[in-house]
């Protein structure tokens, strides 16, 4: 009896060559947004690496039914579900073991300059958590991942006018967090005085 598959068939779970290579290239082009934003929506850095892995381990998955062109969006809202994913698994297991201090390439960095930049990336992480996901969303694509408003509407599927709006919104809230931030900082926790 004949095999059902021809013989150019690849084995069962085995990508076509094109498509192992696309795989290949998107890795190595988005894998640092990815990773950027799955930080920026509440993964802790500790945990970054590993999310990142499950977006593209998806990607691997449905890589045949991803449109040409269409990979960055479908990397996104796979990154937002591994992401809340990651989250809610984090607050069941209530562990915090802090975040690795940053590696720095040619001098290093003095002590004090490490903890600034940690109390610095928490203050921001800390910030991003307490802003409606909506508005946290197109916040990070526009200021830290530098999209263009066209990009992000795209990504997140909804009208121009209104990722325009979330972002009009999203700086808003972002600034009144950061007022607000200052003000405890500088009269000890007492924002009126």
């Amino acid at each position: 009896m004949a095999s059902p598959l021809a013989e150019s068939d690849p084995p069962r779970g085995v990508l076509p060559v094109e498509e192992q290579l696309r795989l290949a290239q998107l890795v190595t082009e988005q894998f640092p947004f990815v990773w950027r934003l799955l930080r920026r929506m509440g993964v802790p850095e500790s945990d970054a690496d590993d999310a990142a892995q499950q977006v593209f381990i998806v990607l691997s998955q449905r890589i045949e039914q991803v449109r040409v062109g269409a990979e960055r969006a479908f990397l996104f809202s796979t990154a937002m579900n591994v992401g809340a994913r990651a989250r809610r698994n984090r607050m069941r297991k209530r562990e915090d073991f802090g975040d690795d201090l940053e590696q720095q390439l040619g001098h290093d960095p003095s002590p004090e300059e490490l903890v600034d930049r940690r109390r610095a990336r928490q203050a921001l992480d800390a910030l991003l958590d307490e802003m409606p996901l909506d508005l946290r969303v197109v916040f990070v694509l526009f200021e830290l991942e530098q999209l263009s408003t066209a990009e992000i509407a795209e990504l997140v599927g909804v009208p121009l006018g209104t990722a325009a709006s979330r972002l009009r919104r999203a700086r808003e809230d972002f600034a009144a967090r950061v007022a607000r931030h200052e003000a405890r900082r500088t009269f000890g926790g007492n924002p009126n005085g």
